[in-house]
Parts: structure tokens; C-alpha cells; sequence
């Protein structure tokens, strides 16, 4: 598999801009990025609000492509979107991750040892 440029929408850009800035990051958000990503304990750089395809990714790796997304407790409503998502994203050999509010909230040493699990998977699935 070799590096490419990946398309994103242009015109997400201004949005994912300021869904960077702290301040507007959910409490979830804040705490899987600044207690687990930004501390480097996964030992890869993740981006956050990173734009692929049509799609702002909560997290992404680039060399690992991984995506990591928190889903609110009650993301029914829009299992038939993550599906064609994920599906969209899979085309582009992006592996999505998922972690809710209440599984962030309980238990983040399992967060951590998952995330930690899902990135020695992924290196093995790209001979990394």
C-alpha cells in the first residue's frame, strides 16, 4: 500500500477548524485527547477533526489509518450513516474505531489498553 493524497471536501474545512479549538470540544472529546492522545500513550500522532473523503474524523492517524470516533450513548439514529461511512472509509483502507460517552466516562483504563490493542492489530494488518 503506498502513501497517497486523500480527497476531502474543501468545504469543511472552516467547520473543522473550529471544532479544533478546545473550547468547543465535547467533555468526551477533551478527555480521550488530552489524558490518552495528546499524552502520546498510544506512541503515534493522532489529528483531531482531520477531513477525509466527505467526513470530519473525530481522530486520525495517518500511518496507522486509524480513526477513533466517540459516539454520544444514544447514537441510534444514524447507524445507517456510520455503516456507509465506515464502508466509504474502508475504500480508502481506514479502520474506524469506536468508544462511547459512558465508556470514556467508566472505565478509561479500558479505553487506553483497547486503543492500545486496536494499534498493535492495525501495525500486524499493515506490516508495520
Amino acid at each position: 500500500m503506498s502513501n497517497w493524497a486523500i480527497y476531502y471536501n474543501p468545504n469543511l474545512k472552516s467547520f473543522s477548524k473550529i471544532n479544533r479549538n478546545q473550547k468547543n470540544m465535547t467533555k468526551y472529546e477533551w478527555i480521550l485527547w488530552n489524558i490518552i492522545l495528546k499524552q502520546n500513550k498510544t506512541w503515534y500522532r493522532f489529528l483531531r477533526q482531520k477531513i477525509i473523503d466527505n467526513y470530519i474524523l473525530d481522530f486520525y492517524c495517518g500511518k496507522l489509518k486509524l480513526a477513533i470516533e466517540i459516539d454520544w450513548d444514544s447514537h441510534n439514529y444514524s447507524i445507517d450513516y456510520d455503516k456507509k461511512r465506515n464502508n466509504n472509509l474502508k475504500k480508502l483502507w481506514i479502520k474506524t474505531i469506536r468508544y462511547t460517552n459512558t465508556e470514556l466516562n467508566r472505565n478509561l483504563e479500558w479505553v487506553l489498553a483497547d486503543i492500545q490493542d486496536q494499534i498493535k492489530n492495525r501495525r500486524k494488518e499493515l506490516n508495520l
